[in-house]
Formats: C-alpha cells, sequence, structure tokens
C-alpha cells in the first residue's frame, strides 16, 4: 500500500468499511490520472473545466453534480472568468450563487482559502439566502473546495447531493486530494487559452496592419497631416461609429479604390 493510500484509509471514520474505502481511494486515483492528461488534449477552457466537473463527481463520494468556477475574489467584489457544470441543476445552483445572490460555498472557499461544507442548506446560517433557495431546490449538502496555488487562489470546485450530510471527512479529505492536482490543470489550461487568444489577436493585428496603414496614407494625402494625426483621426471614426479600427480602414480603403476606378473609367 502506498504512502498516499495509507493516508487516506488511516483518515477514515470507523463506520465506513476497508472495502468502501479502498472503492474510494481508486476512483480518486483514476479521476487524478484523467486529469493529467487535459491540458494536453484539443478542447478549451469550458470544456477542460466541464471534464474536471466531471471528475469531480467520479472522486469525492456522494457526489451527484459538481461545478468548478475560475473566480477572482477581494472584499468588495466576485470576478467570475468561467465556470462550468456537471449537471443542469449545478449550473442552476452556481447562477443564483454568482450572479443572483453574490454569496454562497465556493465565494467563501476561495476567499478564506479552505474547504467548506454544510450538510443542511436549508438551515445554513453561513449564506442566509443561498442556503434557503438551493434548500428548496432540494439540495442539501455541498462541499466546496478551493483551487489553491502557492501564490493565489485560482477558483473553487463545488459538489453537490440532494440528501442531507452526505460529505463527511472522509469525502472532504478526498476532495482536498483531488482539488490539489486540479488546480494546477485548471490553471496550465487557463494560460494555454490565454496564450492562444493572444496568438489568435497577434496574427489578426498583422493580417489587418497593412489596410490600416492604406487608410492612414489616404487620410495624410487627403488632408496632409501626419501619421500620428491620420491614424487618431480614423481611431476617432472607429469610435464614433462603434465599428472595428480595421473594418473602417477597409471601408476607406475601398472607397478609395472605387474613386479611382470612377476617374479611370468615367461612364
Amino acid at each position: 500500500m502506498t504512502e498516499f493510500t495509507e493516508g487516506i484509509h488511516s483518515n477514515t471514520t470507523n463506520s465506513l468499511s476497508a472495502e468502501q474505502a479502498g472503492a474510494d481511494t481508486a476512483d480518486l486515483h483514476t479521476a487524478i490520472g484523467e486529469l493529467a492528461g487535459l491540458v494536453s488534449g484539443s478542447g478549451g477552457l469550458p470544456e477542460l473545466l466541464a471534464e474536471v466537473a466531471a471528475f469531480a463527481v467520479h472522486a469525492i463520494p456522494g457526489a451527484e453534480g459538481a461545478g468548478v468556477t475560475l473566480l477572482q475574489v477581494d472584499r468588495t467584489e466576485n470576478i467570475v472568468e468561467a465556470l462550468a457544470a456537471s449537471a443542469p441543476f449545478v449550473a442552476e445552483i452556481d447562477e443564483i450563487q454568482y450572479v443572483t445572490l453574490r454569496e454562497g460555498p465556493c465565494i467563501t472557499a476561495a476567499r478564506e482559502r479552505r474547504t467548506v461544507r454544510s450538510g443542511s442548506l436549508g438551515g445554513e446560517q453561513l449564506w442566509p439566502r443561498f442556503g434557503p433557495r438551493v434548500g428548496r431546490m432540494g439540495v442539501h449538502s455541498a462541499l466546496s473546495l478551493p483551487l489553491l496555488l502557492p501564490d493565489q487562489v485560482v477558483g473553487a470546485i463545488n459538489v453537490y447531493a440532494h440528501a442531507k450530510d452526505v460529505f463527511d471527512e472522509h469525502a472532504a479529505e478526498l476532495g482536498e486530494l483531488f482539488a490539489k492536482p486540479a488546480a494546477a490543470a485548471v490553471h496550465n489550461a487557463q494560460i494555454l487559452a490565454q496564450a492562444m487568444t493572444l496568438a489568435t489577436q497577434l496574427q489578426t493585428a498583422l493580417s489587418t496592419r497593412p489596410v490600416i496603414d492604406q487608410a492612414i496614407g489616404i487620410l495624410r494625402g487627403r488632408s496632409g497631416r501626419s501619421a500620428e494625426d491620420a491614424f487618431t483621426q480614423l481611431r476617432s471614426i472607429s469610435q464614433t461609429e462603434h465599428r472595428k479600427l480595421a473594418d473602417v480602414a477597409q471601408r476607406i480603403v475601398d472607397e478609395a479604390v472605387r474613386r479611382a476606378r470612377a476617374r479611370h473609367h468615367p461612364n
């Protein structure tokens, strides 16, 4: 038995059979193993978060649904960067938590950098608006795990179940063991997604630069202004018309081409 597995078994309550503990550990190992191959896959960030949520359901005993959230929190606001859910009822709960009420276990877990559990959401005093509302939906148990890196909180994993008192210390311990590699996987995927977005933006900039330069040349030819002043004029048109700079530049170039053709080929 590995040190990792022994640690899980040593903290297992007496009421949990060795057979069940072994099965839970096997599920955890499988889920963590699946995490390792996520970033190298071809899916985007939303797809990866959805897979992490599905893996969390398998890794944590009693879980009926899970959500993964990229969340920035401070004392005054909670900024949700991305989220995914393994089931529709989880998506509904997270909508209530992040958008409608702005309170709940995930926000607490991320802000306080600790695991949060509740076995009776309907009577939960920690979230006086969120708890009763979710309890009326028939969901009574929640386990929230912060996704922690040494220097930051990436977000959190939320796990839910309909029955009361589903998530004991054993479930919380397995959840914490899953959350550690999950935090790294999610963060790496986030960095990759940002890099891909930047690459796309740079490619777009490179492809639109020629037409922007042409438009600046046309405006300079008409007014005699400097290149800087012509670009300022182009940007002002873009802002006034609420159109992309490249689109405005393309229109100016197209109009100049039509005028030139009309002069050379009059009717």
